[in-house]
């Protein structure tokens, strides 16, 4: 009998883990694993107008990194990189743009901004 409960209990466990897992790499995840978000092209910008540092806290990975960046680039006149280890974005801007518009941008994706400087 108690064979039989210890089996039950690791189906659980078993099923269960697939169907996390699954999710995991739909991007549904608790991180965002696979995204299957579209890669925005950077902006070639004609004038750089202002820089920005972002500082992020919350990205996990490589698709963290890559889901700001693809959104921040998604934005008008705006050219992003983002550093995974350095827990920042640095944004070079075409025309000027609010700090309240990326810190929602990012803060929309679960993602928490804890500081944006001005450095040009």
């Amino acid at each position: 009998m108690g064979t039989y409960v210890v089996i039950g209990i690791l189906a659980v466990l078993v099923i269960s883990a697939i169907i996390n897992s699954t999710k995991h790499f739909k991007g549904e995840g608790g991180c965002c694993g696979g995204s299957t978000e579209t890669k925005t092209k950077r902006q070639h910008l004609k004038e750089i107008t202002g820089i920005k540092e972002i500082n992020i806290e919350g990205m996990t990975c490589d698709n963290c990194r890559k889901r700001i960046e693809n959104r921040l680039n998604s934005l008008n006149q705006v050219h992003a990189k983002v550093k995974l280890k350095e827990k920042r974005a640095i944004i070079k801007i075409g025309e000027p743009i609010s700090d309240d518009l990326l810190r929602s941008t990012i803060e929309s994706m679960g993602y928490k901004v804890i500081s944006i400087k001005n450095m040009k």
